[in-house]
């Protein structure tokens, strides 16, 4: 026998390591990370409600808007969420964040003063810039301030802020638009008319935010998972470092670097991609579009072959595992259609559907607050329910936010029945955020804690360079296509814009497989990878 409290061996048994919690001031900085994510899209989605203006004013095709609504943000705000992300790995996440919300909220109110084309695309890429501080910062937060079983609720209920903040941007933007347009009918002071009104009323409440965020409380980085990491001795020299890997010429000389047989690989990447952009603007007569998408996957390739060189374990977790490029990318393709729709409903239902912008605006923004925000929150819920049984079960929801929205949009975007279409329209948006959460919460858990600003930097290159970047351009530039000149102006057919969306489907699906196959065992060898690759795990 034994006694009490013994095990047989007469050892008294080591007490259970109690499981970590998340706290009453976790939930606190949640709600604030929530309101900065609304401010967020707010300032993103703004343009959609206003395009149908802008395009008249400015005389833009609906090309021009889908890259005005898509890679002129996107490729500035994943490029530069390259080296905001690693800064958010090594320095204060609470002081960056501020700065960022207060450099976004002060772009987008400078919007309201562009008076062509150039000049609001110089804007949208600032705002790109300022916001590229939000999600690195924000997930590395909800990371060490909630447990590993409650991350994906967390970053789901997190992500609600993206469509609260695009509904809310339709509302606010046909009021100021409407209520402007009434009192000052040939334009107000400084000549703006009502679109110009709705980016300086949305830009300015930012700025107040900051000071809010700079008050929350920096936590221990990686305590929650037992893995607390010591703080960086030179972050801003790393942040300049990261910088340079993405600029050119900087990047030939960071090559240079690293030898003659790297110099001449950037080069010739640079090169073929340069000639890829050169056919499709040739193709296209796009010639903004396929820059700044030229731009941003040569910086992608230059500051990838970088980190190769100076962190090899965390371009081994990242870059080296197909789990991760998998569910990246096969999220990116859900996020192509959820951004392309989120910018072009608006435009549709007015130009298409004859509907007028305050009635749309209403309701849109509304169905659409609320879609996105049910199907965020259940399907984070979901996916970790999932994960306890089967740690690629988060996948499976990832999956259903492919499937779940091909029959809305084929019934939405066919009727003419308005009723018909607000309802397809809000389930579509429904079936297709159920798989952010699963797809953050996954990414975050293949990397270690002191990697995972770099891990979603790396994810949101995904969901901006393949989803933001291409999914409201690839509407407009396929409505000009599909469109016919009418008393000498071509007017795009925005009906088979969108419809082209469901194409992308299969591709999604077979990378989402892919995925699903290989995220256990991905997940349960990261560190014994890491040290492979020299980490002192």
């Amino acid at each position: 026998m034994t006694a009490e409290g013994e095990t047989p061996n007469g050892v008294p048994p080591q007490a259970e390591k109690p499981m970590p919690e998340a706290s009453s001031y976790s939930w606190y900085v949640l709600v604030v990370l929530v309101v900065v994510y609304i401010l967020n899209f707010i300032d993103r989605q703004i343009l959609s409600i206003l395009a149908v203006d802008i395009k008249a004013d400015l005389g833009l095709t609906d090309a021009d808007m889908g890259f005005l609504g898509g890679a002129a943000f996107a490729v500035f705000y994943a490029l530069f969420g390259i080296p905001l992300g690693r800064l958010a790995d090594n320095w204060s996440r609470v002081k960056l964040l501020s700065v960022g919300l207060a450099l976004w909220s002060i772009m987008t109110a400078l919007s309201g003063f562009a008076r062509n084309q150039a000049e609001l695309t110089m804007a949208r890429m600032g705002v790109g810039v300022g916001e590229a501080t939000a999600s690195p910062t924000a997930y590395s937060l909800i990371s060490d301030y909630f447990p590993k079983r409650q991350r994906a609720t967390a970053l789901a209920i997190y992500s609600s802020g993206l469509y609260i903040g695009g509904g809310v941007s339709l509302f606010l933007g046909a009021l100021i638009v409407e209520t402007w347009d009434a009192a000052y009918p040939q334009g107000g002071p400084l000549g703006l008319v009502g679109w110009h009104a709705a980016f300086v009323a949305v830009g300015i409440p930012g700025i107040l935010v900051g000071l809010w965020v700079s008050t929350l409380r920096e936590p221990v980085r990686g305590a929650m998972d037992g893995l607390a990491t010591p703080a960086h001795p030179a972050p801003f020299r790393t942040f300049a470092s990261d910088l340079s890997m993405i600029v050119p010429p900087f990047t030939l000389w960071g090559a240079w670097q690293r030898g003659p047989t790297a110099l001449a690989l950037n080069l010739a990447t640079g090169a073929g991609i340069a000639v890829f952009a050169y056919t499709m603007i040739q193709l296209t007569g796009n010639l903004p579009q396929w820059s700044a998408v030229g731009f941003g996957y040569y910086a992608v390739f230059s500051w990838a072959s970088t980190l190769r060189a100076k962190d090899p374990a965390t371009f081994r977790l990242i870059w080296g595992t197909p789990a991760f490029i998998c569910t990246t990318i096969g999220y990116g393709l859900v996020a192509l259609a959820a951004y392309a729709l989120a910018f072009w409903s608006a435009p549709y239902a007015e130009t298409v559907l004859g509907l007028p912008k305050k009635e749309l605006a209403g309701i849109l923004g509304a169905s659409g607050a609320l879609s996105g925000f049910l199907g965020v929150i259940a399907g984070g819920a979901f996916a970790d329910r999932l994960r306890k049984k089967n740690p690629a079960g988060r996948i499976l929801v990832i999956i259903l936010g492919v499937l779940g929205p091909i029959i809305p949009i084929g019934i939405g975007y066919t009727t003419d029945n308005a009723t018909l279409f607000y309802i397809m329209n809000f389930v579509a948006g429904m079936l297709g955020a159920t798989a952010l959460g699963a797809a953050a919460a996954t990414t975050q858990d293949l990397v270690l804690p002191r990697m995972r600003g770099t891990a979603t930097a790396a994810f949101f290159l995904g969901t901006t360079l393949v989803g933001l970047s291409f999914g409201p351009y690839m509407v407009g530039q396929i409505s000009d296509l599909a469109g016919s000149m009418v008393d000498g102006k071509l007017v795009g057919n925005l009906r088979v814009g969108i419809l082209s969306l469901i194409a992308v489907a299969p591709i999604a699906l077979a990378l989402l497989i892919a995925a699903y196959r290989s995220v256990p065992q991905a997940e349960r060898t990261i560190v014994e990878r890491a040290r492979a690759a020299g980490e002192p795990v």
